[in-house]
């Protein structure tokens, strides 16, 4: 199998600047439901926390790896030639199960950090059905944004704002390394697997997707935030224009008005 992968955009600039905001975007039903229940009896045989064997098996790698709807999002955020996933890992959960703690995944070598560059996406593939019966993930908006340390993290409960990515069989979510998110409580009977897996940027960051025509990479800098927990208004707007500007290969050109924070803070509504 090939190590990169290229093939034509299929974001545009509002769908880019949102993800810039959110941190995540879900593609629903992606894959077809024959992938999906061969995927399925794979990790029945695999039942590895690492079965990195898949990806050696066409089928997985022609209709689940390069989706086409999930690889043309991949490639309107990473570039060209994006280098494809080298491994495998499986959350795979024995249901019911209790909540999960607000965590994020280190990624290795930084891949969690906290700024406007990313060179990494970590992306999650639902082989079955990930109702809210069955425990799926849930993600805070937003959040890849802020710092906070992991022992700090696990002592918050239900967040305002957060989102599950309940999702039917063939879905497939992608996030930025360092967006909050966590297992949600399972209160039906069976094996939840969740495929988890990573893409990476091999050129510079340019603004190469679908460009619309009465968009203005400065709208970024004016356009609400549209999140729903509390944070900083301007904070907020500012993060995600910055990080719009670096993924037009335009950081030199940004300017907030104040340096950016080395490190973020914010508040959260709790309920």
């Amino acid at each position: 199998m090939k190590n990169t992968y290229d093939c034509e955009p299929t974001l545009n600039d509002t769908q880019v600047l949102d993800f810039c905001k959110k941190g995540f975007l879900l593609l629903k039903g992606v894959v077809p439901d024959s992938v999906n229940r061969r995927a399925f009896a794979f990790l029945d045989e695999y039942p590895s926390d690492t079965p990195s064997e898949i990806l050696q098996e066409r089928w997985f790698f022609e209709n689940v790896i390069c989706c086409p709807k999930a690889v043309g999002a991949i490639r309107s955020l990473l570039g060209r030639e994006f280098r494809l996933p080298g491994g495998m890992n499986n959350h795979r959960v024995e249901c019911p199960a209790l909540v999960g703690g607000w965590h994020i995944d280190s990624g290795g070598d930084g891949a969690a950090v906290y700024g406007p560059e990313f060179d990494m996406l970590q992306v999650f593939y639902y082989p079955q059905d990930a109702p809210l019966e069955m425990g799926p993930t849930e993600v805070l908006p937003g959040s890849h944004c802020l710092f906070c340390s992991q022992a700090h993290m696990q002592h918050y409960k239900k967040i305002r704002g957060a989102v599950s990515t309940a999702a039917p069989a063939g879905s497939i979510f992608i996030t930025i390394w360092g967006i909050w998110h966590r297992r949600t409580a399972s209160t039906a009977s069976g094996t939840r697997n969740l495929l988890k897996y990573e893409y990476s940027r091999t050129v510079p960051p340019t603004r190469d997707w679908i460009q619309q025509p009465k968009f203005e990479v400065s709208h970024a800098k004016s356009s609400p935030p549209g999140l729903k927990f509390h944070r900083e208004h301007h904070r907020t707007i500012n993060d995600a224009a910055e990080m719009f500007y670096w993924l037009c290969g335009q950081k030199s050109e940004y300017h907030a008005g104040k340096k950016p924070m080395e490190i973020r803070k914010s508040g959260f509504l709790l309920r």
